[in-house]
């Protein structure tokens, strides 16, 4: 039987987030975890930070902009992940058409038929093969070409389609701006770079690629079940269920009732540490996000501490995977402040405040 302790612990030794796991670069941090929330790109940042050994800001920016292994994009549930470059164009490939068909009833309240989707998207590929990578505000001010007024959403909208679509992906830091290039310029197309279907094809396609998208989900979010996936993805559940379906007939999985664990890996503890591994979550992180609930790694009397509602996830202190406080950036990064669910050990405190200066030796290089 899996405890919600031991649920708890295999999950976060999965997300690099325990037992002294932690990876040696920002490429390998986004590998194992597949996805890192990324609508805050400070956050995406530490996210990468607090699963690795010593990676400092500039590590990260040189796996974005150097060597281009990470790209940040629209992808599961249409929100900004950071993923490993070479599996963005398969996701879009199979989540970009939903995100585009959920987005409609937008497009529509900001008079974005299709026809100006397509101009628009030919339009960006001109200008940033002129003149990119541009930033958001550049590329609006282009768009008054074909029609579009830079005040409101419709400008942010447009830049997103073309990014679903494949003609834009995230560039370059200008400053504290991102920037947006050709995505084929970007991450040019690898040869014999194996596909996992393409959801504009055959529903056997789609359902190739929802089953590799379960992989890898399971690889670093189990012990999970189907609910989660979906959760996580935002495919609908009966695709999400054929996926999961499929997996598991492959032997790939083995299943503890609802839950299921990549084959191989031994539902039992990963060992007990003589002293606890304290980590220091960035907000919205996909710990946290990743599942239908977060019952196995919040304690439910302190649930909204964490999660106060209205969308919003905290920085979150951890101890072996356990939620235990939130924290606060102060003084531009200067400082870290702690809020304790209970009181704290000498020995917690003393790693957090650990922890902690680490952070903010992180987010003071950013400037």
């Amino acid at each position: 039987m899996l405890t919600q302790e031991l649920i708890r612990r295999m999950r976060a030794h999965a997300q690099a987030l325990a037992n002294g796991v932690r990876e040696t670069s920002a490429e390998a941090v986004v590998r194992r975890v597949f996805a890192i929330q990324a609508q805050d790109a400070t956050a995406a940042d530490l996210g990468i930070r607090v699963r690795g050994r010593d990676i400092s800001a500039e590590d990260v920016r040189a796996a974005y902009e150097d060597e281009r292994s990470i790209v940040r994009g629209w992808f599961m549930r249409g929100t900004l992940h950071t993923v490993p470059s070479a599996d963005a164009r398969r996701l879009l490939r199979l989540l970009a058409p939903r995100i585009l068909a959920a987005t409609g009833s937008r497009y529509h309240r900001l008079g974005l038929d299709g026809g100006t989707r397509e101009r628009a998207d030919r339009l960006l590929r001109r200008v940033l093969a002129t003149h990119g990578p541009l930033t958001r505000a550049e590329l609006t001010e282009h768009l008054a070409a074909v029609g579009v007024r830079p005040e409101g959403q419709a400008p942010f909208h447009l830049i997103r389609h073309a990014t679903l679509t494949g003609v834009l992906c995230h560039g370059p830091r200008r400053g504290d701006e991102a920037t947006y290039v050709l995505l084929d310029d970007w991450l040019p197309a690898v040869a014999g770079d194996p596909a996992w279907g393409s959801a504009g094809g055959s529903a056997w396609e789609e359902d190739t690629a929802a089953a590799e998208l379960a992989r890898h989900y399971l690889r670093a979010h189990a012990p999970a079940g189907v609910n989660d996936f979906a959760a996580w993805s935002g495919l609908p559940i009966t695709l999400a269920r054929r996926a999961w379906k499929t997996v598991a007939r492959t032997g790939s999985i083995t299943e503890y009732g609802t839950l299921s664990v990549p084959a191989g890996r031994k539902a039992e503890p990963p060992g007990i540490p003589a002293t606890p591994d304290v980590r220091l979550l960035p907000a919205y992180d996909n710990y946290l996000v990743g599942y239908r609930t977060s019952e196995s790694s919040i304690p439910a009397a302190h649930l909204g501490r964490s999660r106060p509602g209205g969308g919003v996830i905290r920085p979150t202190v951890l101890a072996d995977g356990l939620a235990i406080a939130t924290w606060t950036r102060r003084d531009a990064g200067r400082r870290v402040e702690v809020d304790a669910f209970e009181p704290l050990s000498s020995q917690v405190q003393a790693l957090i405040d650990t922890e902690a200066s680490a952070v903010t030796r992180f987010l003071q290089s950013t400037t």
